[in-house]
């Protein structure tokens, strides 16, 4: 069964093989919404953003979710930062994936051993259907109808994460290009976490060919990407198991 809700500007699908504890799922990704979404004029970020609410008076949520940003930042060399070029903090790159998370955990909590949510194009899975691991298709930037692949999802390739500017522009803070190195209008990362999936997707993106070659060296993540000349990059784990040809 698939069901769908509206959360964060977008849509959330879940697909389980028994009723899932939607419910309590949906106000998971509510409570997020409420409290972190900047087109919210009324959520805490947005009182943050107008200067109306400092950050050291701020929900305990705010300042956890913050430091959690900040150490990502450390971690990827300022590649991922929760703050946009006019400084007000944004922490989209980070709580949505940990609201998938926290729904996660909730459905193996309930129970529930085969199911597939996925939020604006981020993937979470457990399990799989029919018989065999759940697959998730690539979409090609250039056409959103076109599949670049298929990969089969399995217990270290739980987490699902695409980052690029085909659909939303240069929304993005971007380093400058490296002349010797790529400049990436997409980058898909697979692992089995999806907080580590979504925060490297943008952090490659924003870091160009430096950061991905980082980002590989932790060795936990796999990684297809596509430059601004159309050119794909695969990593050897991923290459290995597509199951359908790249163009």
């Amino acid at each position: 069964m698939i069901r769908t809700f509206e959360t964060m500007g977008t849509v959330a699908s879940l697909r389980t093989i028994t009723e899932p504890p939607l419910r309590e799922i949906e106000a998971i990704f509510a409570a997020a919404d409420e409290r972190f979404s900047l087109y919210r004029p009324d959520s805490e970020a947005s009182r943050l953003a107008r200067g109306e609410l400092c950050l050291a008076n701020a929900s305990p949520q705010m300042r956890d979710a913050y430091a959690e940003a900040l150490d990502w930042r450390t971690d990827t060399a300022g590649a991922f930062t929760p703050h946009r070029p006019d400084g007000i903090i944004d922490l989209a790159g980070t709580v949505k994936a940990r609201a998938i998370a926290d729904a996660g955990g909730l459905l193996d909590a309930s129970g529930i051993t085969d199911w597939l949510l996925s939020v604006g194009g981020d993937v979470l899975s457990r399990g799989g259907h029919n018989d065999g691991p759940w697959s998730l298709g690539i979409v090609d930037p250039d056409d959103r109808q076109h599949l670049l692949c298929r990969v089969p999802l399995s217990p270290h390739w739980r987490a699902v994460a695409t980052s690029g500017v085909m659909e939303r522009g240069e929304h993005i803070w971007r380093r400058p290009a490296d002349p010797e190195g790529a400049r990436f209008r997409q980058v898909t990362v697979l692992a089995a976490d999806i907080i580590i999936a979504d925060v490297l997707a943008t952090a490659i993106l924003s870091g160009g060919q430096p950061m991905l070659d980082a980002a590989l060296e932790r060795g936990d993540i796999d990684v297809l990407t596509c430059d601004a000349e159309g050119a794909l990059l695969v990593s050897d784990r991923m290459r290995a198991v597509i199951t359908a040809p790249l163009c």
